[in-house]
């Protein structure tokens, strides 16, 4: 069928059944993202597959990864740099949708990841079947760069399922296990792994019919009356998560699907402008520009052997139990210790709360909580790989802990601390095995929050810094290597804006106005429910350690609530009252109006100090800064970070303003060292 034809990103073959199977397999990459050349390619196999009429085809993916990652994002880039994104566009949706047509059965065999431009693939298939493990998850992530599904995702994927189901996994991106892609119909059957392309022929010799249920459902909920009666609602529920101006893309693929119509070539054709359109806004290539930068901090322990099985953290507080939780999740033995059970207990039973809500299986669960082992003792110290100290910011304390624990060391254990503030140049001086001691500085909550601080001192030894690079890989993840100053990077950074932010309350603003001008400007949570919610204790902790460091003052008032024992949303009570994990703000009076300069004095204070970060080269370069603070404070995403920031508005322009704060609030607002960073005036859209 495919004599004289020689393919670079397909394995073609033809059994006995006249069955072509099609084996994605991109030349040069270790996982399938679909490009131009593969487009091509499978164009040429198309067209001969119309001509040849086979029995049924199969799409499968020949690479044990999984079946496509997506679009190559790369290519996308360069495509949006040279205005040629709608013809990119436009050419893979011609050959999804010469697929779509072949006048035989068509089965897509998913394992693995099957992301973006590999669902659509799928989708661009009569029937789909997935391997039914962990392994396989089926998304379109598209809004996570600023754009929607282009190659035929918002015109098929809600005539499949049903616009109620399909709109939620497009607007939020969220990965389905095959499982929950079976319940949804986005496929129609799931195999065990090992027999997937076997019940795949099964599949293309007995198509399976969907139910009229579901196909009733996905016609009514695409008629025009729905559409219109639909569309203002997911609207609405969209807008109260994010602002338009923020995060065009979800409503702009609102607004395809409302707009398209009962015959696909219109809704291919307003699906591809929409896209053209948003991978031109400064939200898509800040967005992009984050991807790439967390694959870098994804890769950065590749190459690196972390030689640890078995893990020992001392202090089980909220943050070394949920340590010690994570890596007995991520498959470490890990031993715990704390002065008596009664401190370990609290943790174990957060670690099976977490072990329930990740791992589902009773098998799993109890194999997860046997590796995290209570020892009060500390015995496991002695056989330990790394040794995780996270007790209490006490430098004292710590230098205690460590001259106790260090002699029964093994010869390579690698000794870490949590701390989040304390300088390891001072930390490491009593040490036996300076060269072997590091930061490895978690973030709050540690199963949501991806970043780790690997922290950095004067006599480190680069390779035990590569060991936890790969640590931190291996337990999935981000981590930034940064200078042992104080405060470190992400800290230093986002103590000013919280520490102006408390000032801003005692001179009287209202906390919901301070966080609504901190939300509206982009940032996750408001600076005033995040003092709360990190624990005013830990606010006063911090901002007592770094205060000299940076030239600032700890707010009046923090300490009479803690004495009050009103430490925020542990405590129920803290600058809000907490009821049910949630705080409840104030009303605020509609007539007061807020000082202009509000939203400059808590942002700019954290711009100002990421400016310092870069000129004292806490990280390696302004991008690390920049993934650092967005992954470790959650600052404003679409804006790129606080260098990009910088960037976007003009380094001149920011800088008149801080002096502006200056002359108005005081000398803390001065610019600091750094406004002269060739870094800030590099104007790069993507990295």
């Amino acid at each position: 069928m495919f004599e004289g034809l020689r393919f670079n990103h397909w394995k073609t073959s033809l059994d006995e059944h006249g069955i072509v199977m099609l084996g994605l397999d991109r030349a040069g990459s270790s996982v399938n993202a679909i490009s131009r050349a593969v487009l091509d390619e499978l164009g040429q196999i198309v067209e001969r597959l119309a001509i040849e009429r086979p029995a049924g085809v199969i799409v499968h993916s020949a690479k044990v990864a999984g079946f496509a990652v997506g679009a190559d994002i790369k290519e996308f880039v360069e495509y949006a740099k040279q205005g040629s994104v709608l013809e990119s566009i436009e050419n893979g949706q011609r050959v999804f949708d010469a697929l779509a047509q072949l006048p035989c059965q068509t089965v897509a065999a998913i394992h693995g990841a099957c992301m973006g431009g590999g669902t659509e693939l799928a989708l661009a298939c009569r029937q789909r079947i997935a391997a039914d493990d962990d392994k396989t998850r089926i998304a379109l992530p598209e809004v996570m760069l600023g754009i929607h599904p282009g190659w035929g995702g918002t015109a098929r994927l809600p005539r499949l399922i049903g616009a109620p189901e399909a709109l939620p996994l497009m607007l939020t991106g969220n990965a389905s296990s095959a499982r929950r892609a079976l319940t949804l119909g986005v496929i129609d059957r799931v195999a065990p792994p090992d027999e997937l392309l076997a019940e795949a022929r099964a599949l293309l010799r007995r198509p399976q019919a969907r139910p009229f249920a579901r196909r009733a459902k996905a016609w009514l909920t695409n008629s025009w009356p729905a559409r219109q009666i639909l569309a203002p609602m997911v609207m609405k529920q969209t807008a109260a998560k994010v602002r338009r101006e923020h995060y065009p893309a979800p409503f702009a693929m609102i607004d395809v699907w409302q707009r398209g119509g009962g015959d696909i070539k219109q809704r291919l054709k307003l699906e591809a402008r929409s896209v053209a359109k948003l991978a031109q806004t400064p939200t898509a290539r800040n967005l992009i520009r984050i991807f790439f930068l967390q694959e870098r901090l994804k890769n950065q322990g590749t190459g690196a052997e972390h030689g640890i099985g078995h893990v020992h953290v001392v202090g089980a507080g909220v943050m070394g139990g949920d340590i010690a939780a994570w890596a007995a999740l991520k498959g470490f033995d890990v031993t715990l210790q704390d002065r008596e059970m009664k401190f370990v207990q609290p943790a174990l039973d957060r670690a099976f709360k977490l072990y329930e809500k990740k791992l589902k299986t009773p098998e799993k669960i109890e194999a997860a909580t046997r590796r995290l082992r209570a020892d009060v003792e500390g015995v496991g110290v002695k056989d330990a790989d790394l040794a995780i100290e996270a007790i209490y910011e006490n430098a004292e304390a710590k230098e205690a802990l460590y001259a106790a624990i260090e002699p029964q060391f093994q010869d390579d254990e690698i000794l870490a601390s949590n701390t989040s503030s304390i300088p390891l140049d001072e930390l490491r001086k009593k040490l036996k095995a300076p060269q072997r001691f590091l930061g490895l500085h978690f973030f709050n909550p540690v199963a949501q929050m991806p970043l780790v601080e690997v922290v950095r001192h004067d006599t480190l030894d680069p390779a035990i810094e590569r060991r936890a690079l790969a640590f931190c890989k291996a337990i999935g993840k981000l981590p930034v290597a940064v200078k042992g100053t104080p405060g470190f990077l992400v800290n230093r950074i986002l103590v000013p804006y919280l520490l102006e932010a408390l000032r801003l309350y005692n001179e009287g603003v209202p906390g919901p106005v301070l966080d609504k001008a901190a939300t509206q400007f982009g940032m996750p949570m408001g600076p005033i429910e995040l003092a709360d919610t990190v624990g005013l204790d830990v606010c006063a902790s911090v901002g007592k350690e770094l205060s000299p460091f940076l030239g600032l003052e700890l707010p009046p008032g923090l300490e009479e609530k803690l004495d009050a024992g009103k430490r925020g949303k542990k405590d129920g009570q803290g600058l809000y009252v907490w009821q049910e994990g949630k705080p409840i703000k104030p009303e605020v009076d509609p007539d007061y109006q807020p000082a202009p300069d509000l939203t400059d004095r808590m942002i700019l204070a954290m711009v100002n100090e990421a400016v310092a970060c870069l000129a004292d080269g806490v990280v390696d370069d302004a991008d690390l800064l920049d993934a650092g603070v967005i992954f470790g404070t959650g600052f404003a995403p679409f804006r790129g970070g606080p260098i990009q920031y910088v960037r976007s508005e003009g380094a001149d322009k920011v800088r008149a303003k801080l002096e502006q704060l200056a002359q108005r609030h005081g000398a803390r607002f001065t610019p600091k060292e750094g406004w002269d960073h060739p870094a800030l005036v590099a104007v790069t859209d993507f990295v």
